[in-house]
């Protein structure tokens, strides 16, 4: 019995640790991701260029696909302008060593050149340690359907 006690005592304690670092992982992602939506949002050039990888792929509900320095030049020139993006669950799991999905859903409203786009998203994103610094290596998301009207 003793041996028993011990051994879920080792096991408690060799668990722990590897909580705090996920905890720690999500909190950095999160606090990365918050940072993209927010350059995103303002078309900051320097803090997007800081922000994405350089092998970032961008696919757009629409079907549209930006590498970094096309998706920049999108929000920088104006063409495409967030006018809202905010989630409605957002997670992150870590498959591998410096890989971390993210996945959820989100409001977003976009302008551009067809005009506003009010639309609710499902996506998974991919984040990427590196040099020690998350970066967002890519996005892919879909349309969701509205809600049915009540009958």
């Amino acid at each position: 019995m003793r041996s028993l006690v011990f051994s879920l005592l080792a096991l408690c304690l060799a668990i722990v640790p590897s909580l705090r670092g996920e905890d720690a992982r999500t909190a950095a992602l999160t606090a990365a991701d918050d940072a993209r939506v927010t350059a995103t949002k303002s078309a900051d050039r320097e803090k997007l260029t800081a922000i994405f990888s350089d092998d970032l792929r961008y696919a757009h509900s629409s079907g549209t696909v930006d590498t970094k320095q096309s998706y920049i030049e999108s929000l920088t020139s104006g063409r495409t302008k967030y006018l809202m993006l905010e989630y409605e669950e957002r997670a992150f799991t870590f498959p591998a060593p410096g890989i971390a999905l993210m996945t959820g859903r989100a409001h977003v409203k976009v302008a551009n050149a067809t005009g506003e786009v009010d639309m609710q998203l499902s996506f998974l994103s991919v984040w990427r340690e590196e040099k020690g610094k998350w970066r967002f290596l890519a996005w892919q998301s879909c349309k969701l359907p509205a809600p049915a009207a009540a009958k």
